[in-house]
């Protein structure tokens, strides 16, 4: 179990938070609807390369805190999570456009590049660890380096699952776009919640 719930933490931390359509999942899509699904995999594969990055930079960090300042980020974790939860209800009330600037080169290497550019990443990983951490998850290595792997095929999954269903994706956009994000703000409030709650007890 030890290794189990750091692996599926990191999994959904990854899935969960890249769920909505964004320019780097609509790319995979796009991508694979122009080039056929090999070359989205292979923006996918390249994307979520990234992601093992991100992931590692962000549990190391977390792994290094402390007790004072992870007092102080429990209590920072539930202005953040409700943060997340504004910005993605704010993004449910916009109209969501499916494209994106079409992109030369290998597609492995463009999903490096763009996943890369992702600056939330990193706090983003880190914060869900810490949320992991209040659920049991244990944040040294071996269990860090779980968390990574499960970010990683998180990301992986979603990507993919973008690129396997990319014409459907695409003719449903602003549909899927508005719903998930709706679904998504109602799930930061929740943790918002939990968080606030845990912090004060």
């Amino acid at each position: 179990m030890n290794y189990i719930l750091p692996l599926i933490i990191g999994f959904l931390a990854a899935f969960v938070g890249l769920l909505a359509p964004s320019m780097l999942n609509m790319t995979a899509a796009k991508t694979s609807i122009e080039k056929g699904k090999k070359a989205g995999i292979l923006f996918a594969a390249g994307a979520a390369s990234v992601v093992a990055v991100q992931a590692f930079i962000a549990v190391y960090f977390a792994n290094k805190i402390t007790p004072d300042v992870i007092k102080i980020l429990q209590k920072a974790a539930f202005f953040v999570l409700m943060g997340l939860a504004i910005f993605f209800f704010m993004q449910a009330r916009k109209k969501f456009k499916a494209e994106g600037k079409d992109k030369k080169g290998s597609t492995f290497i463009v999903g490096i590049g763009m996943s890369s550019l992702n600056m939330l990443a990193v706090p983003f990983y880190l914060a869900m660890a810490k949320v992991g951490e209040g659920y049991g998850m244990r944040l040294e290595i071996p269990y860090s380096l779980v968390y990574v792997v499960g970010a990683v095929l998180g990301a992986f999954s979603l990507f993919s699952i973008y690129a396997f269903f990319a014409e459907i994706i695409a003719k449903k956009a602003q549909f899927i776009a508005k719903n998930i994000n709706y679904i998504l703000a109602v799930l930061f409030v929740t943790l918002a919640i939990v968080s606030g709650v845990k912090s004060l007890l």
